[in-house]
């Protein structure tokens, strides 16, 4: 290259960069806008759970409920349904400004299936009467092929109609007593009693293809290569199921549930929420679960952020510990939100959500400013991580505010900030 041609080149690359600094110079910079926020409230979609039954379910302490669910109940013949029942309980749950967890189950101890009365009066549909929990107990025939077909169609259909519905925040699945995966007490016989390896893979990929939006988990116990080919199969693991313990903080947690945990992939919380219920092996189990120290020497807080719980059903709470309590330990569990930058240039707002629960959200929620929102999703935003959401407007005369579709009437998400200018 001609050396003359290249000094030329230099010097108007270089005058070239001295007005791009001075383009630079010349453009508005983003500056900090001070920010004070407070909440005390538990984050929709966490927290300490009571069933919709409990007299003292209309607080501000809690912002879910749990409720059981029959077959029998909307499955009224063949490809037939009556959502009565299921709506009348989203209604009554929403209308306390709360959220609903179903969980449909099959076999209960002391109590008649619910499967449909459609397939119990086929004549080669064959139920086994046995005790359970000391109790006379019914056991669905798993070997009948229309009652297997009848579950998968049942919850493709839930599904069309429930999916996105802002009343539901989690759905729990599972076989045998109590939807729990296991009959420890009973007659346990894979593909009479209980279902068929094959036909557990079958409905559990059935579910992950039909339930998109809706969280749906199962119990910790499948865990178990007796009852569940989840661990055998590297596909199923890779679902994205949420996982309950129903005897969380018992006294054998580390020895008997935490290696299922393990088992069913301790990382899973990141994209699947992790829940479950306060022990009732002993009176003291549920008595001291939210004691300081716990009934076992760990504080429930210390367990929540170990197994980073967004959930815990706590029914029997309220007869133990101050509402005030509740509410504490309810913060203590899934998301929650802060402001830590907060800044305008003029035109746009730049605002930096912080995660500083346990768990991250599992739906979309944005930050809006003015009642319009970023573009930016923070779900599935990780405890510690932070994320940048712009808004196409200055501030207003309105705080920053976290918005979601999937909520009811009346929730709000939390939001702290403590900024200065």
């Amino acid at each position: 290259m001609d050396r003359r041609k290249f000094l030329v080149s230099g010097a108007t690359a270089f005058a070239g960069l001295g007005v791009r600094q001075e383009i630079l110079a010349a453009e508005p910079r983003f500056q900090p806008v001070p920010l004070r926020l407070s909440s005390d409230a538990v984050s929709p979609g966490t927290g300490i759970v009571l069933w919709d039954t409990h007299e003292k379910v209309e607080t501000d302490a809690i912002q879910l409920e749990y409720s059981y669910m029959k077959y029998d109940d909307v499955i009224t013949g063949r490809d037939n349904y009556d959502w009565t029942a299921v709506d009348k309980k989203l209604d009554s749950i929403a209308g306390r400004r709360h959220q609903a967890i179903l969980r449909f189950y099959d076999t209960y101890p002391g109590q008649k299936t619910t499967v449909p009365a459609y397939i119990r009066n086929l004549p080669d549909y064959r139920e086994t009467r046995a005790k359970s929990e000391g109790r006379p107990t019914s056991f669905p025939d798993w070997s009948h092929g229309e009652w297997r077909r009848c579950l998968l169609a049942f919850f493709a259909r839930f599904s069309e109609r429930y999916d996105r519905d802002p009343r539901l925040a989690f759905l729990q699945v599972g076989f045998g007593l109590w939807s729990e995966y296991h009959i420890y007490d009973g007659p346990f016989k894979l593909g009479k009693t209980f279902p068929s390896m094959e036909f557990q893979q079958e409905f559990l990929r059935h579910l992950a293809d039909v339930v998109r939006t809706t969280p749906w988990m199962i119990s910790v116990d499948a865990a178990s290569d007796e009852v569940s080919p989840i661990t055998r199969h590297a596909d199923l693991l890779s679902l994205n199921f949420g996982v309950f313990d129903d005897s969380f903080l018992c006294k054998v947690h580390r020895k008997e549930n935490e290696p299922n945990w393990n088992a069913l992939d301790r990382e899973r919380w990141k994209r699947a929420p992790a829940g479950g219920e306060f022990s009732y092996y002993t009176p003291r189990d549920q008595k001291e679960a939210l004691a300081t120290n716990g009934p076992y020497g760990e504080s429930f807080e210390k367990a929540a952020a170990r197994f980073h719980i967004c959930f815990l059903i706590g029914s029997d709470q309220p007869s133990y510990r101050s509402m005030d309590r509740i509410r504490e330990a309810g913060r203590a569990c899934g998301y929650r939100f802060e402001v830590t930058r907060f800044e305008t240039d003029g035109h746009q707002t730049r605002v930096t959500v912080k995660n500083t629960g346990v768990a991250p959200c599992y739906f979309d929620m944005y930050v809006s400013l003015d009642g319009q929102r970023s573009q930016t999703s923070l779900r599935h935003l990780l405890p510690g991580d932070d994320r940048v959401s712009v808004i196409d407007r200055p501030p207003g005369g309105k705080p920053p505010q976290i918005e979601a579709d999937r909520l009811v009437a009346g929730q709000k998400i939390p939001l702290q900030a403590n900024l200065n200018a």
